[in-house]
C-alpha cells in the first residue's frame, strides 16, 4: 500500500521537516529544499545535510521526495530554458547529497507556442539534465497538471510522448496528482473511474513509473482546468478515489503526499481520515476474501 504523508515545511532547517513529519506519524513526506519562488536558495551546510540524514534515519519516515521550484520551465526556450536546466541540475545534486531519490517537477508551459514544440523542448532539456547528472541516481517525476492555459501535462499522452523521445530512460517517472487530473477532465469519483485512470497509467507507461501521488480534493468542477486544492472529501471529487488508492497494493511503498490546505482540519485531520479509509478498505477486503463470514 502507499506510504501516507504530507508536504512538510522545512522552516528552521531541513531536519525540522523530518521532526514535523514524525510528529504527524507520516510514513513519507515531501519538501521544498529551498523557497520554490526562487531560482536558487541557500545551499545547506554539511552539518545541515548531516542533521537531515541523521534525523531521517531515526524517524519513522520511510521515503522523502523533493518538489522543484515553480519557476522552472524546461518546455520554454532561450534564457528561461537554460536557467531551468541549471536549476534542475542543482536540485538533483542537492537531493543526492540529502539521500532523496526523487524530484517532482512541473512539465512546464508552451507560453503560447506549439505544444509539440514545447514537448520537444522538455524532452531535450531532460536529456541534458540526465546526461549532466549521470552519477546521481535521482528520478525526475513529471507531475500531472490541471490544464490551465498553456501548461503541459494535462494529458497522459503528453507524458508518453516525452518518455518515447527519451527512449524510456529509467530516471523518468510520473507524479499523479488527483486534484489535477480531475481538473483536467478525468472522472475518478467512482470506483470504476479510479480503476480506469490507473489502467490508463499502466497502459501508457506502466505503474512502475508512478513514483508519487499527490492527494487533495478539488474546489473546481470536473474538466474545469481549475487547480484549487481542498481537504479530502470536502470538494467535488469526494472520498472514493482516495479510499481506493490508500489500500491499492499495486502502489506499495509509493509516497502518497497530502497537498491539502494547512488551515481547518490540516494535515493531522486529513491523515486521520486517510488512515480510517485504509482501515475500512482492509476490513472490506478481508470480508470479501472470507466470503462474507464474520
Amino acid at each position: 500500500m502507499p506510504l501516507l504523508g504530507a508536504h512538510i515545511s522545512s522552516a528552521g532547517g531541513l531536519h525540522r521537516a523530518v521532526e514535523r513529519a514524525s510528529a504527524l506519524g507520516c510514513e513519507a513526506m515531501q519538501i521544498f529544499t529551498h523557497n520554490p519562488l526562487q531560482w536558487q536558495g541557500k545551499t545547506p551546510s554539511p552539518a545541515g545535510i548531516d542533521a537531515f540524514r541523521r534525523t531521517l534515519l531515526e524517524s519513522g519516515v520511510k521515503k522523502v521526495t523533493a518538489h522543484a521550484s515553480y519557476l522552472i520551465n524546461l518546455a520554454g526556450d532561450g534564457y528561461v530554458r537554460n536557467h531551468s536546466i541549471d536549476a534542475v541540475i542543482r536540485e538533483i545534486e542537492l537531493c543526492y547529497q540529502l539521500g532523496i531519490d526523487s524530484l517532482v517537477l512541473h512539465p512546464g508551459s508552451s507560453r503560447g507556442g506549439s505544444r509539440a514544440g514545447a514537448l520537444s523542448n522538455l524532452a531535450g532539456a531532460l536529456e541534458k539534465i540526465i546526461d549532466r547528472t549521470i552519477d546521481k541516481n535521482v528520478v525526475i517525476l513529471l507531475e500531472t497538471m490541471a490544464g490551465q492555459g498553456d501548461i503541459l501535462g494535462s494529458s497522459i499522452d503528453e507524458f508518453e510522448t516525452v518518455f518515447e523521445a527519451m527512449s524510456w530512460n529509467n530516471r523518468l517517472g510520473v507524479c499523479a496528482d488527483v486534484c489535477h487530473v480531475f481538473g483536467a477532465g478525468v472522472d475518478v469519483r467512482s470506483e470504476e473511474g479510479y480503476l480506469r485512470f490507473v489502467s490508463s497509467l499502466d497502459r501508457h507507461f506502466g505503474l512502475g513509473r508512478v513514483g508519487c501521488w499527490h492527494l487533495s480534493d478539488n474546489k473546481g468542477a470536473l474538466g474545469s482546468n481549475i487547480d484549487r486544492h481542498e481537504h479530502i472529501g470536502q470538494g467535488a471529487i469526494g472520498i472514493i478515489p482516495f479510499s481506493m488508492l490508500v489500500s491499492d497494493e499495486r502502489f506499495a511503498d509509493t509516497p502518497a503526499i497530502l497537498e491539502t490546505p494547512k488551515e481547518g482540519v490540516g494535515d493531522a485531520g486529513n491523515l486521520a481520515l486517510l488512515r480510517k479509509l485504509r482501515g475500512a478498505e482492509r476490513q472490506a477486503a478481508d470480508t470479501r476474501r472470507s466470503g462474507g463470514r464474520g
